[in-house]
């Protein structure tokens, strides 16, 4: 048996999450499925990052062990068989120890919001038309990379037992009508992001001031984040790993 990575990116609109799910369409339900077509055996996959529903990744990846032989081929093929919003990138060649969720360094996410009604936007950013104070959210965001524990930015019903994120970059940049929000860090919490963005934009607002902000960490209490930032805005930009680590197959 050897074990390999497949890189993959999606849009995540019409999915109910990455992992599989009984009674209900996941993006691992669907490529286990286009692998187990092509194979002709089952497959069982492991991911890197659990994207929650509606949440689309430019770069995501599985790992899983075969016996059969593959070459880098089978990602034309691959995609001749998934559906239109999944894309097959990449598969690498790894040792038999290599995991692709825990030897993860870091992940990378995106949070797109929009200003000016734009009909092509709709399922991949947050239509937010308000006025927003730009260095308040900057200020916000710096406030974050300082910060380690995120209990109070994790939904509910989350099966962690441990809050504590390291985050290496957080931070604003205004594009034209969009503001992109980019957050990199070793690991993310259930709604994390969202809830973190959610809350960025009231104090962008004026509802909230950096105090207010700072003192939702000191709470631990997720009841005081404001998570109604929806799931298509957000984006699994990147998921890195240590050099050498993966062979990439032609």
């Amino acid at each position: 048996m050897s074990r390999y990575f497949l890189e993959i990116s999606y849009m995540g609109t019409n999915y109910s999450g990455f992992q599989v799910q009984d009674n209900a369409n996941t993006i691992q339900s669907e490529v286990e499925k286009a692998l187990s077509v092509l194979f002709r055996v089952p497959f069982q996959l492991t991911g890197s990052s659990r994207t929650d529903a509606g949440v689309h990744a430019l770069q995501n990846f599985f790992h899983f062990d075969t016996g059969r032989e593959i070459s880098g081929k089978v990602i034309y093929n691959l995609n001749a068989v998934l559906p239109p919003d999944i894309s097959a990138k990449a598969i690498y060649s790894v040792t038999d120890e290599a995991h692709s969720r825990f030897d993860a360094c870091s992940r990378t996410y995106r949070y797109i919001v929009y200003r000016v009604k734009d009909p092509f936007l709709k399922d991949r950013a947050y239509y937010y038309p308000f006025k927003l104070d730009f260095e308040m959210l900057s200020t916000t965001a710096g406030i974050i990379i300082s910060e380690t524990d995120f209990v109070s930015f994790s939904k509910r019903n989350t099966q962690v037992k441990n809050f504590v994120c390291s985050v290496e970059m957080a931070g604003w940049t205004n594009e034209g009508d969009h503001l992109i929000f980019t957050i990199r860090a070793n690991r993310f919490l259930r709604g994390m992001v969202r809830g973190l963005v959610g809350t960025m934009l009231k104090t962008g607002r004026g509802f909230l001031s950096v105090s207010d902000f700072q003192k939702i960490f000191e709470l631990r209490d997720c009841r005081y984040a404001d998570f109604s930032a929806p799931a298509h805005g957000l984006f699994l930009q990147q998921v890195e790993y240590p050099a050498g680590l993966l062979y990439k197959l032609n």
